[in-house]
């Protein structure tokens, strides 16, 4: 399919069939796959543009696609058109898996007799890192928050915004899990706290010491407090009016003391709530935890997605050789 035949039937509606399908396939990744409510929304963006790919050039139902109008539509993702920028390559490696597993299902449905996209590669992001912050670094972001013994008008602020950084590096949560945590999840005496994953798998996980105290200071000196101004909810970390403090809300927490303690927050190297995650993986490894363990903490289904944390502390024992080791260089 070339790019003119498209822009020809730019506009068309798609067919029914093609609506039921993405339909049903959302509706699979729903309740049997269980995936979050964001990446839904991804996969929706996605197949929206891919079924008007389809309409454009005139296909009616996906067993009368073929393989390469598939690739040519995971092409122009990359590339652009009139009414769209490229995407990045991690946008593009999305969209593609969107477009495959929508594939992969109408065959297995019976809504096609071939999948298409079998043998069409999608681009593969490169591998970055983790940043990972210096222990010190993380120290000096958590007390911007102010002490557990803050007192004062707006002690229930700080106390809660206190809790939530040492929560997040104290149980390596993710900043959904954090937000969407309830009260009852939490028991301080265990030190402990259930988190609620991705594809609704929960795991119970340790809280340090620190965490622990910042956590009891806030549910039992502030969160009332908060409560009082809301209509009741279960979450753990609340907002000024009462209500679940929002993941963006927890953002901006976490902006604001980065910017007291003098840490970036623009540009490839700024603070963000995974950049927690991220130091609390890497610190356990530097402090001999095994990858599995991590992998367990971490909520991670393979083990592969760990292991990404070992190269992090293999490229900080090569910093250390080559500045400490006298044979190092030469």
């Amino acid at each position: 399919m070339s790019a003119t035949a498209e822009r020809a039937g730019a506009g068309a509606e798609p067919a029914p069939a093609l609506r039921r399908a993405v339909r049903t396939y959302l509706d699979h990744l729903t309740v049997e796959r269980g995936l979050s409510a964001n990446t839904l929304t991804s996969y929706r963006r996605d197949l929206e543009r891919y079924l008007a790919t389809l309409a454009g050039a005139g296909i009616g139902d996906l067993a009368s696609v073929g393989a390469g109008v598939v690739e040519a539509h995971l092409a122009r993702l990359r590339s652009g058109d009139d009414d769209h920028p490229p995407l990045a390559v991690s946008s593009a490696a999305r969209a593609a898996s969107a477009v495959r597993g929508l594939h992969r299902f109408a065959l297995r449905e019976g809504l096609a007799g071939a999948d298409p996209s079998r043998d069409v590669r999608p681009p593969k992001p490169p591998r970055r890192l983790p940043r990972a912050l210096p222990v010190d670094d993380v120290v000096r972001l958590l007390e911007t928050a102010g002490p557990v013994a803050v007192t004062g008008a707006e002690a229930p602020l700080a106390l809660r915004d206190r809790a939530l950084l040492e929560f997040l590096y104290g149980t390596g949560a993710r900043i959904s899990e954090a937000v969407g945590a309830a009260v009852d999840d939490v028991d301080p005496d265990e030190g402990t706290v259930l988190l609620h994953g991705k594809g609704g798998r929960t795991r119970l996980v340790p809280v340090g010491g620190y965490a622990v105290e910042a956590l009891r200071a806030y549910l039992v000196r502030a969160r009332p407090g908060l409560a009082a101004a809301g209509r009741g909810t279960p979450a753990v970390f609340l907002n000024a009016r009462g209500g679940p403090l929002s993941r963006q809300g927890a953002w901006t927490i976490l902006r604001r003391a980065a910017e007291r303690a003098g840490l970036p927050v623009d540009g490839p190297a700024a603070v963000s709530p995974h950049t927690l995650r991220h130091s609390y993986a890497t610190h356990l490894l530097d402090g001999g935890a095994d990858v599995r363990v991590v992998q367990e903490l971490l909520g991670h289904a393979s083990v592969t997605t760990t292991q990404v944390y070992t190269l992090v502390t293999v490229e900080r024992l090569r910093e250390v050789y080559a500045t400490a080791h006298p044979r190092a260089h030469g």
